[in-house]
């Protein structure tokens, strides 16, 4: 009986040290954690190394080669990159130069400067054309989207009847008029010139 207590006793010192070492009352850091790399969210600091050791507290500070690619957290942006602190036209001058002078636009700045096939382009301005545009100007821009054929809205024209450019359609898409307010928030420079592409290729289409 006496070596019973003495089992007895330790046994129970031992799933009382379990269930402390268990039980954790701040649950901002837990006794253990699976994956910690998801649970501490760790901050490159530039040209650190990005394979750091997530046991310790900060990242790992080495010495790295000027223009060493691939060894760094700051990378060199991938071929083909467009800055977006760069634009082709500037809003203050499409407003000063207005209409007139977008309409001897003709061709496609994007293929200009060997950003994107012409095949490529269209495909893509197709996909927001269809998106942002057809439910006024119609699948095919004939004029007969939706809102048209449920007499939401009037005098949307056929591409084909208009005597429009690239550049005119670009500038219409990010300025506005009549009607149509300014696309400029919902699609980005690269964008407007895409779906301008896909306008073009609708009016030209028999």
């Amino acid at each position: 009986m006496k070596y019973f207590y003495k089992i007895f006793i330790i046994l129970n010192t031992f799933l009382f040290i379990f269930l402390i070492n268990s039980c954790w009352f701040d649950k901002t850091k837990p006794n253990a954690v699976y994956m910690p790399d998801m649970y501490y969210s760790e901050a490159y600091e530039p040209y650190s190394d990005p394979y750091f050791n997530y046991n310790n507290k900060k990242a790992k500070q080495i010495k790295i080669p000027l223009f060493s690619k691939g060894k760094t957290s700051s990378l060199f942006p991938v071929e083909g990159t467009v800055s977006r602190n760069d634009s082709f036209y500037s809003f203050m001058d499409i407003q000063n130069k207005k209409l007139n002078y977008y309409k001897n636009i003709i061709q496609n700045p994007l293929h200009n400067i060997h950003y994107e096939k012409k095949e490529i382009t269209i495909k893509k301005g197709e996909k927001l054309f269809q998106i942002n545009c057809s439910i006024c100007h119609g699948r095919n821009g004939d004029g007969e989207g939706e809102l048209v054929k449920n007499e939401k809205i009037f005098g949307i024209p056929n591409y084909k009847d208009r005597d429009i450019t690239i550049g005119s359609i670009y500038y219409v898409i990010t300025y506005g008029k009549n009607n149509m307010n300014s696309y400029a928030s919902q699609l980005n420079e690269i964008d407007r010139w895409r779906v301008s592409e896909y306008v073009m290729f609708l009016k030209s289409k028999k």
